[in-house]
């Protein structure tokens, strides 16, 4: 059954008896009886492998549409999340999708989490005449040879996530390494660009495996990093998956000997899977340390309502969400048409700082960051700690392609 979630004044009356956080939430508007709802379609992983992640995703929409609501909505029209759980079935997210577009008349869509479900659905989006705009997405593709006009990715792809990495890696000591990623689009389109930017950089790369999405024992794949030979072991694992990788890997000492490095760090993974990813060193899509006005806010904002500091998903698909609201609100309107020319060029300051979604290939330039996972006196869980920050025009790669020119 689809989830139709609306802030409105009933729904958060029926939280706070319920005995929720309502009651520090802000009071929302009256909106016109006219005032039809903009409605955002979100077919989303929220059970199976990847549901950790959706499940981050969702919350950030969720909190995104509170504060528009609470100021007024969009247009003068309240925001409205209609959100479907896919599993991380590509099939099921086509189909879903298109019973929001046809039962529900959405036109907007955000929150798909795995980038074969947004490879399948970017060819249906013109037939539908629907904007997708990712807010987790990876494989380079979609923005490269897969570009569809009415697709936007304003969040980290996994090319630039790589790319960071590999930067960090031209100064490392190091000089041979191995990889694991799991078993799809955005597994090998990752490790492809990082087997690239090791060679560029003078490594040597040494070969990979890659395992089915999924996967609950490692103990092979463990065996064949060790027997590599590799200094570093490049990580394109999330989810479920990277948790029970790092848990292994800490009860093999692979790390004893062997450097973790991952595109991705997130918290989720940390609290999960205790000190056993304590000195792994990769990407973050966004960290919450982040020094500027637009995140401090968002911090503050959000630590109010959830007592917890924002996870990587989370900022990550926030800025998404910011990015579609600034779209709108120069458009003037949700068709496709007129979003889709207004989204290209757009420049804002966001969580992550400035960032501009690119004419060429809807891909946003934003900074890469690179973090170690520390644990510090007085901290529960590891944390990821920002050591290197580098500048959009060397993360983000040239348009409509997935690799980098030097």
């Amino acid at each position: 059954m689809t989830k139709t979630h609306y802030v409105s004044r009933r729904t958060m009356l029926k939280s706070a008896v319920a005995g929720a956080a309502a009651a520090s939430l802000p009071a929302v508007p009256r909106f016109a009886n006219a005032a039809e709802p903009i409605k955002i379609g979100m077919p989303v992983a929220l059970t199976g492998p990847l549901g950790g992640i959706g499940a981050q995703m969702r919350t950030a929409c969720e909190f995104w549409a509170k504060q528009v609501n609470a100021k007024g909505g969009l247009l003068g029209r309240p925001v409205e999340l209609i959100i479907e759980d896919t599993a991380g079935n590509p099939a099921t997210t086509v189909r879903k999708a298109q019973e929001m577009v046809e039962r529900n008349g959405v036109r907007l869509i955000t929150c798909i989490v795995a980038s074969n479900e947004a490879l399948a659905t970017v060819p249906k989006l013109a037939e539908w005449d629907t904007i997708f705009v990712s807010g987790d997405n990876g494989d380079g593709r979609l923005t490269g040879e897969s570009l569809v006009p009415n697709f936007f990715r304003p969040n980290t792809s996994g090319p630039m996530g790589t790319r960071a990495v590999a930067l960090w890696l031209r100064d490392s000591p190091m000089k041979n390494f191995y990889g694991i990623g799991m078993d799809y689009a955005w597994g090998h389109n990752s490790m492809d660009v990082f087997e690239a930017e090791a060679k560029r950089a003078g490594k040597n790369f040494l070969g990979a495996v890659f395992s089915p999405t999924g996967t609950k024992d490692f103990a092979t794949y463990i065996a064949k990093i060790r027997q590599s030979g590799a200094e570093g072991v490049y990580l394109v694992l999330a989810g479920d998956d990277n948790n029970a990788f790092l848990s292994q890997a800490k009860q093999y000492r692979l790390s004893d000997k062997i450097q973790l490095l991952t595109e991705q760090v997130d918290e989720m993974g940390l609290n999960a899977t205790g000190d056993a990813a304590i000195g792994m060193i990769g990407g973050s899509r966004y960290p919450a340390s982040l020094d500027n006005p637009v995140n401090k806010a968002f911090v503050a904002a959000w630590q109010a309502d959830y007592k917890r500091l924002p996870q990587m998903f989370e900022g990550d698909q926030y800025q998404s969400c910011m990015v579609l609201q600034a779209g709108i609100e120069k458009a003037g309107s949700i068709e496709a048409a007129k979003l889709r020319t207004a989204l290209e060029g757009l420049a804002l300051d966001t969580v992550k700082g400035h960032i501009v979604m690119r004419a060429c290939d809807h891909q946003a330039e934003q900074p890469g960051f690179i973090v170690k996972v520390v644990k510090r006196e007085g901290m529960e869980h590891p944390m990821p700690e920002v050591i290197a920050t580098y500048a959009a025009d060397r993360v983000t790669p040239p348009c409509n392609k997935m690799v980098y020119d030097n």
